[in-house]
Parts: structure tokens; sequence; C-alpha cells
């Protein structure tokens, strides 16, 4: 079969669904999943697109959504884990319902997907595994902690999961977008979800300061869903063993001292930003 095909989840919006038309233009057949693809009105009429469900939660949905794949376009090719949320707030004020939701989306719905869609891999000794993960699993930010804990936690286990699946002709990568990206309902859940812990009036002056900072700091969230999708096609069809690609502008240079600084500077520019000067 010349002709590949690519499993997306998390399509209904942003990166996942500018991934879908970007694959579609370049001839490839997608599974665009969603949780509710009956709202979906669009990418079902894109050619060789297939819109069908797939809740990262539901794990009978993953099943399904694997099957419908492989029952219409006859195997999988690429695997793209796109969907996730960010959890925002304190740490104290977040639930363990909360932290474990953002888990189970983050990380453990990636697991199971990856679970899902392995053996149709392993059989062909061929396949590429995509998970998008994000700045915030190089670097900590405040107010997103649970987040940035999924996001480290996704990090690592995609690259200690490489070494096993290379071994059976699979790759794994990560595309890792930095700074914000448009055109992407992530922010409205995160929005609706952020946790207001009662009896947290010592934080009020971090928070406020906080939010302030990130305020300015989305004010530039600029970053197009489709420039994003441009590096997941990039990362699916240059046949390199790279795993990690870095996407964004790193204008406050935290990609940069996490990688290329020393911890001791790495930690002083950014407590520059989030620890408040007495």
């Amino acid at each position: 079969m010349s002709q590949k095909t690519i499993l997306i989840t998390g399509t209904s919006s942003g990166i996942g669904r500018a991934s879908v038309k970007r694959f579609a233009a370049l001839g490839w057949n997608v599974v665009a999943t969603m949780r509710n693809p009956e709202k979906e009105s669009e990418l079902g009429n894109l050619a060789n697109v297939l819109v069908t469900r797939l809740d990262v939660q539901d794990k009978a949905s993953i099943d399904a959504a694997i099957e419908a794949g492989i029952a219409k376009f006859g195997q999988l090719d690429v695997l793209v884990n796109n969907a996730g949320f960010g959890q925002y707030g304190l740490f104290e004020g977040l639930s363990t319902d909360q932290i474990e939701t953002q888990f189970q989306v983050n990380l453990f719905g990636v697991m199971d997907v990856m679970r899902a869609a392995l053996p149709n891999f392993r059989a062909r000794k061929s396949g590429l595994v995509i998970n998008v993960s994000s700045g915030a699993g190089v670097f900590g930010l405040p107010m997103i902690s649970a987040y940035c804990a999924s996001k480290f936690a996704l990090e690592g286990f995609s690259e200690a999961v490489s070494y096993e699946l290379a071994s059976q002709g699979i790759g794994v990568k990560l595309v890792i977008p930095h700074g914000g990206v448009a055109e992407t309902s992530f922010h409205d859940r995160s929005a609706q979800e952020f946790a207001q812990g009662a009896g947290l009036d010592d934080y009020h002056d971090f928070q406020q300061q906080m939010t302030a900072l990130f305020g300015k700091m989305g004010g530039g969230r600029l970053m197009d869903a489709d420039y994003v999708a441009g590096f997941i096609a990039q990362a699916a069809t240059d046949g390199s063993s790279q795993l990690r690609y870095y996407v964004g502008d790193d204008a406050r240079g935290f990609v940069d001292a996490r990688l290329h600084k020393g911890e001791a500077a790495y930690m002083a520019h950014m407590r520059s930003f989030f620890v408040p000067q007495s």
C-alpha cells in the first residue's frame, strides 16, 4: 500500500484539526477522532478522511476507533496522540480527582491508545507514534503544576518506550509546541476547570502577580495550529530517528535555558520570572 494511513486524536479543533487537513491534502488516509463526532460537519467531507469517536478516557471507544480505521483503510502507519488539556490552578487547590483526570487524559489515555495500535504496527514491524507534548514538559511553570507533571511524564515515557519499540521497527517522536497555539479549545476547557481552592488567601498576591504575568505572555500567543501541524507532518515523513521536535518562538528563553544552561543558571533564569522579588 503506497497510500499511508494516520490516526489522530483530538481533531475537533486546533493542532489536531489542522493536522487532519494537512495530511488529507498530502494524500494520506486520515482517521480523524474526537469525543463528539456528531458535532463535526467539515472534516468528513475531505477525501479519504474517516471521522469517528475516540475518547481517551473510554477504552472501548479507543478499540472501536482503531478497528474502524483498519477496516476502512487496511492498516495504520502513523498514530498521533494529540488530545489533551491543561488543569490550571494552585497545587493546594487541586483535588485528587482533578489531578487524576489530568493524568488520565494526558498520559494514561496516550498509553491506552498506543496499546491498542501497537499490535497492528508490530505485526508489520513498522509504524510511527507521534506524541504531542508541550514546553510545560520541558520546564516547570507555576499555576499549572498538574499539567507540567503530566507532560514531564509523557516526555519520559515516550523516550523510554522508544527504545523498546525500536526493537520492533516502530518509531516514537515528540512534537513540543511552546508559547501557546491559536485556534484551539484547549484553553477553553482549562479555564472551565480552573481549580479555585478554598482557604488559600496566603497565595493571593502571588496568584495576582502570576495572572498578570501569564496575561502578558498570552498576549503573544499567535502560533498558528497549522504551523505546528507542519512539524507533525515533518516528523511523520522525514524518515529520521529524531526524538524531539521543538516548535515555537522561545522569546523568554525557557527552552534554551533548560537545554543549554547549567542547572544553577537555568533556575536563576526561571526564578527571575516566577519568584516574587522582595
